[in-house]
């Protein structure tokens, strides 16, 4: 069933002034709780971007207007603006000095970023979000997916990339990243009850990140296996419902 409401709910998550403080030092904190894997930020984020990017190609045609939900200090930002066809993208985060970042590393003419409590978007094609629904109380999700279902036309998708708590390496990292240990972890099972509930159609969930660098020759096998809760980050793959009745 879609969500009663007739407009998005600006989500307010409670650690918004936490991040402020952390804005500066975020990119070295996730790099030390990342460094167990042997690969950077930027590896990561470049691997979601592309096999994003990849299965959208299964749904219809690229995606012209995004949005980076909980877009921090921007780190997929790039990526994303590097998709053939993308003529705009809104990034939004309760953090300002996220957003200060943001600006300065992505002066890109086609890129907006704003908290959510100014005007969000609408009519966009895709809403892409990493990590952050950890960071967003239980109570307040169901909020924060209304306001992103309301972002996307009929027909648009929401990728949903979050950390799998079934996985021990990802719970290792978030205790090594001081940004990480009041989070409240997210299971691809309440992710995907929760975005029906919010309205959207599940259209598939896919698993990512089983090998750490030293066994990075056996990263192609992790397409075969995808389906299975075995890596470190999920991503579910939903729509808003096609068709003048959605919302």
């Amino acid at each position: 069933m879609p969500p009663a409401e007739s407009g998005p709910t600006p989500p307010t998550p409670d650690d918004a002034v936490d991040f402020d403080d952390f804005a500066r030092s975020y990119d070295a904190d996730l790099a030390r709780g990342i460094s167990v894997s042997g690969e950077s930020k930027d590896y990561f984020a470049k691997a979601r971007a592309d096999w994003t990017v990849r299965r959208l190609a299964a749904l219809g045609p690229p995606p012209a207007t995004l949005l980076d939900f909980g877009c921090g200090t921007g780190g997929s930002v790039g990526h994303l603006l590097g998709w053939t066809g993308v003529e705009r993208l809104t990034g939004v985060d309760p953090s300002a000095a996220s957003l200060a970042i943001a600006r300065r590393e992505h002066a890109d003419g086609r890129a907006d970023f704003r908290l959510p409590d100014a005007a969000p978007p609408t009519g966009l094609d895709l809403a892409y979000t990493n990590g952050t629904f950890h960071h967003i109380t239980a109570a307040e999700r169901p909020a924060a997916l209304r306001y992103v279902f309301h972002t996307l036309r009929p027909g648009g998708v929401f990728v949903m990339w979050e950390n799998n708590p079934l996985n021990p390496g990802t719970r290792l990292v978030m205790s090594r990243c001081a940004f990480d240990r009041d989070a409240e972890p997210f299971a691809a099972r309440s992710a995907r009850r929760q975005l029906r509930s919010a309205g959207f159609e599940i259209v598939r969930t896919d698993h990512l990140f089983i090998f750490p660098r030293a066994l990075r020759w056996l990263r192609p096998a992790e397409r075969w296996v995808s389906g299975l809760p075995l890596g470190a980050q999920y991503a579910v793959f939903a729509r808003r419902p096609p068709g003048p009745g959605a919302g």
